[in-house]
């Protein structure tokens, strides 16, 4: 007599239904995750029962190099955390190791370090839109993005030399000043960016399958963002209004005239365009700061030999060449405090913030990084559970996960 639901044991039905689950790994070479993310998905046939994400696949120890590194040294790999954004990690790191020396920045600073920070965030959103688009289909919405993206690299090329890991800011202040060549491109992208956008808007917000695979798709409640500490563009489109940079200002912020863009759906198509709208924002704030960038240094006077000497120095005297190889080579720099500081900003992707111990010398006897990736990502198997597998690279996408960010 064949055995019914009823007069079986519930673990057993539990175990026959798992003998029908497949896993399988989705990256870490699947176009989607760029070659470095790996998710581990149980599927019962094209749904999603669970998805366990592997944070370690790049083995950086970035945090570790903060214990290695003087304070101005560790800005390369910051760099590195996240490397679609770099210029707001490099501006990120040093806020946190001036609050720990009690540095106040000049205007002048303040005013550029907030126009590369505001670049860097349409960089980044560009990147995730764009990608986001791609992995769904829409190839050429994926050019128009990646193309603007082009023209912030030159800027930032022709600011400091270096277009992708910039390396710019300093202790105190920053490596080198704004010339007229960089306002003159400035002034341009901020002029032509707005026709581009308008391109890319019609390009996909109506665009019939694009929507039909965002919309309604790994929903987000603010409950759950708030709960989950979700922050930034994620947290936004689920309706919670939190900005650093209006609800804890720092550079330059109060400075200039923005609104924090929120929704209130909390879906892909929510977060998309969320970072969408976002980018027309940071323009604003953008155009408004170069216009009235202040006079007066970019540096602060922190003592005798304990800045960075300007590479003019360094190039044409002797006195400029003795100081850059004590304070690089023999790493004899400036002291900190024995205290310990945590200092967050608004970077692209969320709060971005970096905890720093001082032991007296010059370099952290503990750096910590609070990486929004690393937050994003553990809500990924709550928000794709329920959906199909087609749906992954639209969770991922929307959430912006960059993998050496979230790498511990």
């Amino acid at each position: 007599m064949p055995l019914s639901l009823a007069t079986l044991d519930p673990a057993d039905i539990q175990k026959s239904q798992q003998d029908y689950l497949w896993t399988i790994n989705f990256g870490p070479q699947h176009p989607a995750t760029h070659t470095t993310l790996r998710i581990v998905l149980k599927l019962d046939g094209e749904r999603v029962v669970d998805a366990i994400p592997d944070i370690g696949y790049l083995h950086s120890g970035f945090e570790k190099l903060g214990e290695q590194l003087d304070y101005n040294q560790y800005v390369t790999v910051t760099d590195r955390m996240n490397y679609i954004s770099p210029m707001a990690n490099n501006v990120a790191w040093h806020c946190a190791v001036e609050k720990l020396c009690g540095l106040e920045l000049t205007p002048r600073c303040k005013y550029i370090r907030t126009i590369i920070c505001e670049l860097a965030r349409i960089s980044d959103h560009l990147l995730c839109v764009g990608a986001m688009g791609l992995d769904t289909g829409a190839f050429t919405y994926f050019l128009y993005a990646f193309y603007q993206r082009e023209v912030i690299y030159d800027i930032f090329e022709t600011l400091c030399g270096a277009r992708f890991t910039n390396s710019y800011t300093r202790v105190g202040g920053l490596f080198y000043d704004i010339t007229p060549l960089v306002v003159e491109k400035i002034r341009k992208f901020v002029q032509d960016f707005p026709a581009a956008f308008r391109d890319m808007e019609r390009l996909l917000n109506r665009n019939l399958i694009f929507v039909d695979r965002t919309k309604g798709v790994g929903l987000l409640s603010k409950e759950e963002a708030n709960n989950r500490g979700a922050t930034g563009p994620i947290a936004r489109a689920s309706g919670v209004t939190r900005d650093l940079r209006k609800d804890a200002p720092y550079l330059a912020y109060n400075d200039f005239d923005f609104q924090v863009v929120c929704a209130t759906a909390g879906d892909c198509f929510a977060r998309y365009y969320v970072r969408m709208e976002e980018m027309l924002q940071s323009l604003r704030i953008v155009e408004q700061a170069i216009e009235n960038i202040p006079a007066g240094p970019i540096n602060v006077d922190i003592g005798e030999r304990k800045n960075l000497p300007d590479k003019r120095e360094v190039y044409q005297t002797i006195e400029g060449v003795i100081t850059h190889f004590e304070m690089v080579m023999w790493n004899r720099g400036f002291e900190v405090p024995v205290e310990e500081v945590y200092c967050a900003t608004e970077a692209p992707n969320g709060e971005l913030g970096f905890y720093v111990v001082g032991d007296g010398s010059n370099v952290a006897y503990r750096a910590r990084c609070r990486p929004p990736s690393f937050i994003h990502f553990a809500m990924f198997p709550y928000l794709i559970k329920g959906h199909t597998l087609s749906d992954v690279v639209a969770v991922l996408g929307s959430l912006n996960i960059i993998a050496a960010e979230l790498d511990r």
